[in-house]
């Protein structure tokens, strides 16, 4: 550009940047006027000069600079934007602005900074400002303090922190420029305006000639608040407010500032935490053994040196706490004693709850030495016990503290008393529940009737104690059986108890009578400002150090002087009571005898100076009447009392007249108005006798009088002051004593702290101890008013009564004043405002702060200190701050003007050295106490760098941080730190230490505000980007401190919030902002009305939710009325606890030692399907870890707080593993009584439980999978199915845990797994275990594939997912498995399933390696030939799974729907037999699935088959020529109907419709009515039987519940199955076909009949219970005897395992059993001696001879026994031989019992010969040798082998075979010709069918089914019948069904098996098999009939194997049935 002039053409904002100055100044000056004409502030103009701003103002040609800041000016005041050039701009304003030496250049750069300030930029403002002056050039640091002067002065300290000012003020004091000292002389002045005194101390140091012109100054100044002139931006509608107000004469802020709060600080949580254990000397722990007591002395004294630290740094003091334990215990000098225990004192204080763990160590050891006498021993003893006591709670050590309850030493027990007296006072209704009050009531109770009188008087003062905290109606129960003047004692004691948790009744009324007291005031005249600000301001003193209130005791009892009296608060003592207060001149001994003459008998005045004490006695007598009949108008006080100080006056030397004396002073006092005058003449002679013995008492009685007359101010101080006069130190202390319960009564308002405290120095320094601890107390009581302030004027007493002082304090700690109860004065004008006495506690403690003297330390503060503090040399650094800290100890309370410390410890705050930065957060802890309330001016300046040193990454440092800020808080309260942008610029700041130390105490702080500034949603935007750190903590922190946050905002505003976010982010947020919506806790209550009203009595019921977080609703849940006390606590309790600075758990402060005895289950209405929808809508982490990680254990626990107890949830989330002991034994004890609860909790819980899994110490392991296994027995017990989510997040953990290397652990895992089959489907079971046999760890491989062989054993093949095939490939795999025990399991598996499949599975597991095969093979020919060790080994290890297997019933009931019918529809897919599915006639074929999914009405199409005609059913059928030929289609047919209609018509006897049932019943009673039809039902018993015992379920269920259904009907139905049932069961051969399992369920349905009270209430009920019982008698004597004994023994036993049934029950169980031993005579021979056996062992290895023992019947035993006895007796020693069922018969505890009945019974029985050969049997004892066997069987085969002996030889085979079915006769057969082998089977038959003449099977000693006998006459060839055990399912059940009809034809029983479910065709589809054992074998005969004579294989006879099959398949195949019919009853209930 090379004219000058092109820059004019160029636009304005490259005119500011030209480098022409003239060009510049022309683009400023049209800039200047853009800037005027702009409008709107948001305008886009404005940004286009963002980046120039700074170059206007820093230009370097001075005329156009100035141009420039004009236009920089305009800038920054009107456009939107300038906020952000703040930082610049200021700096250049800074060095470029104020160094000109034009004035308005400097005044325009004023402006532009105060401009900054006011458009909310002051900090930066400030800083850049504080920067300049480290500047050289004196004029900018004179333009910078002038500024900041000019700042402060405009817009006050709120908005200017002073305290970064401060700090440089010495500094500024010390430059050599003039300049710089006026300007800084001019700020000292102007910051004075607004802190007064509180600059004093850090100005302390300067030059003294400075300070002397500073004070000058400062006294000219205005005493008036100073006030803000300017405002920000945001509070100029405050600024026309203001304006008003002064136009209209008001004062703007009435005084509201000054009455600050000043809430009582706990010292302790302000205290750093020192760490003693490293410094106990090296030798302490040798030294303390020594065996010189010098030497262990020393070592005890430097330990005492140590724990004087008043708080002690956590750590392991158990070897220190072990050493000190011993000492006290066992060390022979008492002196170490006393030493130990003030060791064990101090380390109790000074760790508080931490040394709660090792409480329970020492206690016993120390209540066991109060057999001590020595005063200082018990002294020391009684302070250790009580500081132990407050560091754990009653419940923890009660049970050692009871156990010392019982020593004979007498001193033991009544200290022991004492310390349970003293400890009551410590606790409240809620932590002293019944549960804990028993034993020691029942404990204390003993020692009344002690003989020792100490003893008793402890006890009188425990129960008295007992008895104020909990009141009398929860202590009575216990006292029931004490005399009245025991019980009068035990009230007297109680009347006299000061509870430390005071019952500060009126507490709670005072904030809600608040409002119009200061106007009251006021209007009474001489109401000086100060006493207006004392009440005006709410103050949360006392009430904030209070966490007694939390408790609700106060509440219990409300005094009733709180209640009714009328209140008055210091202030309206000062003016109400003193403007009335009588004054009354001192009249002469004359005038007062004339007065008294008047009112008092004649004989009265003579005899006062009577010589005769009994005149004098009898004087005093008619005195005391005089006066109390006297007027109180007319009363001459002092008249009477100048009487009574007559001669012999005070001096009166018989006792009674002085105690007469005395009363009647209290009594002229009471009721007379008594004035000062009056009260001088008495003080002194009452202060003489406060001492005596015997008078003391009345002596105090009258003093206590003469107070409430005179104001116990002015009494007290004359009391004391007379005493003190005095040399008797016994009246010094009494007085003392006196006072202190006095303050208690009168509360603390007006006494001057100072005199007392003087006398109480004399007092401490008193020779006589009983003085000193009278003071010590009295500085306890003041210590509850005044607060940790108090110990301050004591610090300089020696060490030995400072800890003295110490505990003191200590005991009090904690506690609140009581409300007083006195000083309700008769002189009060109003009597109305009733409650307000909580108002004094509050004021006392508001004037004590007041009262204490402050010092001004600002003239210590000075430059050199400050400069010191600043130094670069750290050590120099460390001196300065050591002086600070000095010079606050010395001042005690300091002025809030403190100078320029702030600022120097500021700069310290982010010190290099750490130990400095500690010692700087040390000395603002002091400074806080030492400043009080005051310190709020410093929040700013110092409070808001202490939280930025929560960020530090040393922890200790953090933890100092946050103790710091927590004592600065409790100052302050919480407005000062939410206020303004502070504390979200903090948070903003992406330090994760910063981030989750902030909002960790948010989370503490934030929920005990009742409000918070607005400025808290700047601290949101923080709050979300926190939630999304990448620090799992401080994503932690953040959701935690959410609902806190959305308690204050609410959800809306925080929703809005989310609009900023990204899309993803803001999604996230929300669904968190939803969930903490439901936690979000109530605010607390305003504290009036929380308490006032439960005062009176009667709290509304809605107080509850209102004050109680969903926690505490429990009282809620558990008692429907909610309780007054308990609705209150929480209200108070939050505010309460954080008083104390500790980190309290939000929400739920108040439970902390919380009553035990609620629920511990919170059932929360749909609580489950909301966390299951959380974890769906992946709200919530997936429970899906190889290791728990931190936020699943805090989700958890999360999830958990809404629903379990809160101290529960401690237990269960405790860090030591004992406590999660505990918690298991809890649950386990809760389980039975809260199953509502527990499933509620279900998924919770077993999350919990996988948790415990990943622990490493067993026994919570062992225990954990103890409350497992009866978990899941309970669950079954109440039908309940797992849910997916249950199910996925618990199994796979479980499943884990089965390769644990301990047996006992796998072995509980596998019984855990069995039973959880009755709770969720086997088949969803299945993939689980599959997954599982994946793992790594090989055991837990083979015990899944093991796992597995056992489902599909017990569940068949349907269980394997997703399909056979697929898995027995999976598990085929694991054949070739490098570990051998992984291999056999494999192979067992396959071996397994081949056993229920057959040859089909080698199809199924596809290819196998060839070695794999060959194994396999080989395995299963093995198998083949071992009998029945598998079902065997099975029984033995699953007792649990026997009984499911054998009741049909079990598995239908607990095996879940859903399983059932997939089973179903598998097991119709999978028949082998389609072609015969087809057969079913169109009615009879049910698409379930289709009517279950439709909701359409489906009456019309009910099938109406119940109108079949029976009768055709029994035309006699043709049975054909006997020729193997097709048996016609006809017949097929024919048959299919009667079974499918039978099978329909039993469907229909379980339906839930009354009249269809009864309908069925009345057709099924008729065909059993007639003998030639009665045989159609065989085959359908236990079906019948299952639905009538399902039909008594519904009954009993749900019938019996529903009140609209007719009771007639009910008992209708009733009739009907009993009535049928009876008919069946007098039919023996049918009777005989109820299995074991139905029959259990039978008779489990006929006894709870039989019980059910509901029946007897009935008019026909006791009709229907005679016939239940007649029917029992029959089901007894006519089922099979094995099944019926069976099934008693097992019901017995699970009626003894489940708690919840009743006693009565398990006795009818075993009448029944009774009743079986009496028909064992008769029936021995039929019954199944080895099952019998076995199933008496499974019973005594549930229930050993121990654990019946406990029983608390003697029935079982008795009955088990009888059983017994009755089996020897009748089978003599024989009895041992039937013992093959069990495994390991030498384990079994059967044997051994038998051996011993045996052993006995030998001398007695007769020969056994007799019965052996009952039979004719030649039997061999099974115990000879195999080769006698071989050898026997061999000679057999012989005779058959030869043609003479053949029949002999048969006829023998078939007498052994039937008494050793289990004999394996394999080998003779296998090498012998076809022909013979038939030949011999044939023969066998023959000679059955002819011994058996109708074929009825002798049942005496089979394990299994016996061998059956199928009759098809043909005159070639008889079918055999011993069953082929390839189990291959070939041929159609038709044929079966034929050949059943065929053998009844024949006269041949089908059924006659002896022990396992029968033959039956259990589905109306004929399609799917009846398998039972006796099937397989016809099925291979048929099969092998049709195919051909030439492939028959050789069969085996081991039947057990077959055996085992068919019960697996049968039970599930009954069980198919019953699913069947429970989907009809649903459809037929949905319908209706």
């Amino acid at each position: 550009m090379g004219d000058d002039s092109e820059w004019l053409k160029l636009p304005v904002d490259q005119k500011c940047e030209h480098k022409l100055w003239k060009a510049r100044l022309s683009g400023y000056e049209e800039a200047l006027k853009i800037f005027q004409k702009i409008k709107d502030e948001k305008s886009p103009e404005w940004s286009k000069f963002l980046g120039l701003i700074k170059k206007f103002v820093t230009d370097s040609n001075a005329v156009v600079q100035l141009k420039g800041l004009e236009a920089a000016l305009v800038y920054v005041e009107n456009a939107h934007v300038a906020g952000k050039t703040t930082g610049e701009v200021v700096s250049g304003v800074v060095s470029k602005v104020f160094n000109q030496p034009k004035a308005k250049a400097k005044e325009l750069g004023i402006e532009i900074c105060l401009m900054y300030i006011e458009i909310e930029k002051g900090e930066a403002v400030q800083e850049e400002l504080l920067k300049g002056l480290d500047n050289k050039n004196p004029k900018i640091i004179v333009a910078c303090v002038e500024t900041l002067r000019k700042a402060l002065s405009e817009f006050g300290s709120k908005i200017i922190l002073l305290k970064p000012i401060i700090k440089v003020l010495p500094k500024l004091f010390e430059s050599r420029e003039k300049a710089v000292r006026d300007e800084a002389k001019l700020i000292a002045v102007e910051i004075y305006r607004w802190i007064r005194d509180a600059l004093r101390p850090p100005l302390q140091n300067i030059n003294s000639v400075q300070l002397k012109e500073l004070e000058e100054e400062w006294v000219k100044l205005p005493t008036s608040a100073p006030r803000p002139t300017r405002f920000l931006r945001s509070q100029q509608e405050l600024e026309a407010k203001l304006e008003q107000q002064q136009s209209a004469g008001g004062d703007a802020e009435g005084g509201g500032d000054d009455g600050d709060e000043v809430p009582q600080i706990d010292a302790y949580e302000l205290l750093e935490a020192v760490e003693i254990l490293s410094k106990l000397p090296k030798d302490f722990y040798d030294k303390i053994e020594a065996k010189k007591w010098q030497e262990r002395k020393e070592a005890l004294e430097a330990v005492e040196v140590l724990v004087k630290n008043p708080k002690l740094e956590a750590g392991d003091y158990a070897d220190l706490v072990k050493a000190l334990k011993k000492v006290v215990g066992k060390d022979t000098n008492v002196m170490l004693v006393a030493l130990a225990a003030k060791c064990l004192t101090g380390l109790a204080v000074g760790l508080r709850k931490k040394f709660g763990q090792y409480a329970g160590h020492v206690v016993p050891t120390i209540l066991e030495k109060f057999k001590e006498k020595k005063p200082q021993v018990v002294q020391a003893l009684q302070e250790a016990i009580d500081a132990i006591f407050l560091t754990t709670t009653l419940q923890n050590i009660s049970e050692d503290v009871l156990a010392v309850m019982d020593n004979k030493n007498p001193t033991i027990k009544q200290q022991t008393s004492l310390f349970i007296a003293r400890s009551f006072r410590h606790c409240t209704a809620s932590t002293l529940p019944k549960s804990l009050l028993k034993p020691f009531c029942a404990a204390l109770l003993k020692h009344i009737n002690d003989s020792a009188p100490e003893v008793r008087d402890a006890a009188f003062e425990a129960l008295g104690t007992a008895l104020k905290v909990v009141g009398e109606k929860a202590v009575n129960p216990f006292l029931a059986d004490v005399d009245k003047l025991k019980l009068d004692k035990i009230k007297e004691c109680s009347e006299k108890v000061e509870l430390i948790h005071g019952k500060k009744a009126g507490l709670a009324a005072d904030k809600k009578e608040f409002k119009p007291l200061p106007g009251r005031t006021a209007a009474s005249g001489a109401a000086g400002d100060k006493d207006t600000k004392d009440i005006s301001a709410p103050k949360p003193g006392p009430l904030k150090k209070a966490p007694a209130a939390k408790a609700g005791g106060p509440l219990k009892k409300g005094k009733p002087a709180a209640l009714g009296g009328t209140g008055n608060t210091g202030t309206k003592n000062k003016k109400g009571l003193e403007t009335k207060e009588i004054v009354e001149p001192e009249l002469s001994i004359e005038v007062c005898e004339e007065k008294a003459s008047a009112v008092l008998p004649p004989t009265c005045i003579q005899l006062l100076d009577s010589s005769n004490w009994k005149e004098r006695l009898a004087c005093m007598e008619e005195f005391q009447k005089a006066v109390e009949l006297m007027d109180r108008t007319e009363m001459p006080c002092q008249a009477l009392v100048r009487m009574l100080a007559k001669k012999p006056g005070w001096k009166e030397t018989n006792f009674q007249v002085m105690q007469m004396k005395l009363h009647i002073v209290a009594l002229i006092a009471q009721k007379g108005n008594f004035s000062k005058t009056s009260a001088q003449i008495v003080l002194d002679g009452l202060v003489d006798k406060i001492g005596d013995v015997k008078c003391g008492n009345n002596a105090k009685e009258a003093m206590t009088a003469i107070a409430e007359a005179c104001m116990l101010p002015w009494t007290a101080e004359q009391v004391v002051s007379m005493a003190f006069s005095q040399k008797n130190p016994k009246n010094q202390s009494e007085t003392l004593n006196w006072l202190s319960n006095a303050i208690k009564e009168f509360g603390f308002s007006g006494l001057n702290v100072k005199a007392f405290i003087s006398n109480v120095k004399t007092a401490l320094a008193a020779t006589n101890p009983a003085v000193r601890t009278a003071a010590i107390t009295l500085l306890g009581v003041m210590y509850l008013y005044v607060g940790p302030s108090l110990r301050m004027f004591f610090e300089d007493e020696k060490p030995a009564l400072l800890s003295q002082i110490d505990a003191e304090f200590e005991k009090m700690q904690g506690q609140s004043p009581p409300a007083p109860t006195r000083g309700i004065s008769k002189h009060s004008t109003s009597g109305t405002d009733e409650g307000e006495d909580g108002d004094e506690p509050d004021d006392g403690s508001n004037d004590v702060v007041d009262l204490l003297p402050r010092t001004e330390i600002s003239d210590k503060i000075t430059s050199e200190l400050v400069s010191k503090i600043g130094d670069k040399n750290w050590k120099i650094r460390k001196e300065g701050l050591d002086e600070v800290a000095g010079i606050i100890n010395e001042a005690k309370f300091i002025q809030p003007n403190i100078g320029e410390l702030p600022t120097a410890l500021k700069g310290r705050l982010n010190d290099s050295n750490k130990i400095l930065v500690q010692q700087t957060l040390n000395i603002l802890q002091q400074l806080a106490v030492a400043m009080g309330p005051n310190i709020k001016q410093h929040v700013k300046n110092l409070g808001i760098p202490i939280i930025t040193v929560l960020g530090d990454s040393k922890n200790n440092v953090r933890a100092a941080a946050l103790a710091t800020v927590n004592a600065w808080a409790e100052q302050t309260g919480m407005k000062e730190w939410l206020e303004g942008e502070d504390l979200s610029e903090e948070l903003k700041k992406e330090n994760p230490f910063l981030r989750q130390e902030l909002l960790g105490w948010l989370a503490e702080k934030l929920p005990t505000l009742r409000s918070t500034p607005t400025d808290l949603i700047l601290c949101v935007p923080h709050l979300y980007s926190c939630l999304e750190d990448r620090n799992g903590d401080v994503r932690k922190k953040a959701q935690d401190a959410l609902p806190f946050f959305m308690m204050h905002l609410g959800y809306e505003k925080m929703a809005k919030a989310t609009g900023k976010l990204k899309p993803t982010s803001k999604d996230q947020v929300l669904a968190m902002l939803e969930k903490a919506k439901a936690n979000m806790p109530a605010k607390p209550a305003p504290l009036a009305k929380a308490t006032s009203k439960p005062m009176g009595g009667s709290a509304p019921a809605k107080f509850q939710p209102a004050s109680a977080p969903a926690e505490d609703s429990i009282s809620s849940s558990a008692e429907p009325k909610p309780d007054p006390k308990k609705a209150k606590a929480p209200g108070l309790s939050s505010k309460a606890k954080s008083a104390q600075g500790k980190k309290v758990p939000s929400k739920t402060s108040l439970k902390e030692d919380e009553d035990k005895s609620g629920p511990i289950f919170i059932v929360v209405p749909n609580g489950k399907e909301q966390r299951m929808k959380d974890e769906k809508g992946l709200k919530v982490l997936k429970w899906n870890f190889t290791t728990p990680r931190d936020e699943y254990i805090e989700q958890l626990k999360t999830q958990m707080s809404s629903c379990v107890a809160k101290w529960l949830q401690d237990e269960m989330f405790h860090s030591d593993f004992q406590h999660h002991n505990k918690a298991l034994a809890v649950m386990v004890d809760h389980l039975e009584s809260e199953k509502e609860g527990v499933i509620g909790c279900l998924d919770l819980i077993l999350k919990w439980l996988t948790l415990r899994f990943f622990d490493t110490n067993t026994s919570v392991l062992m225990k954990a999978l103890e409350y497992l296994k009866l978990l899941f027995t309970l669950l079954s017990e109440e039908e309940y199915h797992l849910t997916e989510s249950e199910a996925s997040s618990f199994i796979p953990y479980l499943v884990v845990k089965v390769g644990e290397p301990k047996d006992v652990i796998r072995k509980d895992v596998r019984a855990i797994l069995n039973r959880m089959c009755l709770v969720y489907p086997a088949s969803k079971m299945f993939p689980f275990i599959m997954e599982g046999t994946k793992s790594k760890n090989s055991k837990q491989r083979a015990e899944c594939l093991e796992e597995l062989g056992c489902l599909v054993e017990s569940y068949g093949m349907n269980v394997c997912q997703p399909t056979p095939g697929k898995a027995l490939k999976e598990i085929a795999v694991h054949i070739g498995d490098r570990d051998n025990a992984v291999r056999n399991a494999a192979l067992n598996t396959i071996v397994t399933v081949y056993n229920v499949h057959g040859d089909q599975v080698f199809k199924l597991i596809g290819n196998l390696s060839e070695k794999d095969m060959s194994m396999l093979e080989e395995r299963i020919k093995r198998s083949a030939k071992r009998p029945s060790a598998a079902p065997i080994k099975q029984v033995e290890e699953k007792p649990q799974r026997a009984q499911n297997i054998s009741s049909n019933a079990n598995m239908l009931r607990k095996g879940p729907a859903e399983d059932m019918s997939s089973k179903l529809n598998q097991a119709r897919s999978m028949s082998g037999h389609p072609e015969a599915a087809q057969m079913v006639r169109r009615e009879f074929q049910l698409d379930l699935d289709e009517i279950e999914n439709d909701n359409g009405t489906v009456r019309c199409e009910m099938p109406e088959l119940v109108q079949h005609k029976l009768d055709d059913i029994f035309e006699p059928v043709l049975i054909p020529e006997p020729k193997i030929r097709a048996v016609s289609p006809h017949f097929d047919d024919m048959h299919s109907n009667t079974a499918s209609t039978i099978n329909f018509i039993i469907s229909q006897v379980a339906s839930g419709d009354i009249n269809t049932s009864i309908q069925a019943l009345t057709q099924i009673d008729e065909v059993l009515r007639q003998e030639d039809k009665a045989e159609a039902m065989s085959g359908h018993i236990d079906q019948f039987l299952i639905a009538t015992f399902m039909q008594l379920r519904l009954i009993y269920n749900t019938h019996m519940a529903d009140e609209k259904l007719e009771k007639d009907e009910i008992i209708k139905l009733y009739s009907c199955i009993i009535g049928n049932m009876i008919s069946l069961f007098q039919i023996e051969s049918l009777a005989r076909e109820a299995s074991t399992g139905v029959l259990k369920d039978l008779m489990h349905g006929l006894i709870t009949l039989m019980l059910d009270s509901r029946i007897e209430d009935l008019e026909e009920g006791q009709q229907v219970i005679r016939s239940v019982n007649l029917l029992v008698v029959k089901v007894l004597e006519k089922s099979d005897q094995t099944n019926i004994l069976s099934a008693l023994l097992v019901l017995l036993q699970d009626s003894l395992l489940a708690t919840a049934s009743s006693p009565k029950f398990s006795e009818l169980v075993m009448k029944c059993l009774w009743r079986m031993v009496r028909l064992l005579p008769d029936t021995i021979n039929s019954i199944n001696l080895d099952r019998i056996l076995l199933d008496i062992h499974i019973f005594m290895k549930v229930f050993p001879k121990e654990k019946l023992k406990q029983c608390k019947s003697e029935f079982p035993i008795r009955t088990l026994k009888t059983l017994l006895h009755t089996l020897c007796k009748l089978k003599g020693p024989k009895i041992l031989d039937h013992l093959t069922m069990i495994d390991n018969k030498n384990e079994s505890e059967l044997e051994a019992h038998l051996c011993r009945m045996m052993k006995h019974s030998m001398d007695q029985t007769g020969s056994k010969s007799d019965k052996e050969t009952e039979k004719g049997a030649s039997r061999i004892d099974e115990k000879s040798s195999k080769a006698k066997v071989n050898d026997f069987l061999a000679e057999i085969f012989k005779k058959i082998g030869s043609k003479e002996n053949t029949k002999e030889g048969l006829a023998e085979l078939y007498e052994y075979k039937k008494k050793y079915s289990d004999a394996d006769i394999e080998p003779f057969l296998k090498n012998s010709s076809q022909f013979f082998q038939s030949y011999v089977e044939r023969g066998l038959r023959v000679i059955e069918m002819e011994r058996e003449g109708k074929g009825r099977i002798s049942t005496s000693t089979g394990i299994s089914p016996q061998m059956e006998v199928t009759c098809v006459p043909t005159p070639t060839s008889t079918v055999s019948s011993i069953g082929n055990t390839n189990g291959e399912e070939v041929g159609p059940s038709v044929y079966l069904e034929r050949l059943k009809i065929l053998r009844q034809r024949c006269g041949l029983d089908n059924t006659k098996q002896d022990d396992r479910p029968p033959l039956t065709s259990l589905l109306s589809k004929p399609a799917v098999p009846t398998v039972a054992s006796s099937t397989d074998m016809l099925h291979s005969k048929l099969s092998q009939l049709r195919e051909s004579r030439e492939q028959h294989q050789h069969s085996d006879l081991d039947s057990n194997q077959t055996h085992s099959s068919g019960t697996v398949t049968s039970s599930s195949s009954t069980a198919n049935i019953d699913d069947l019919k429970k989907r009809l009853e649903r459809i037929k209930s949905s319908r209706k």
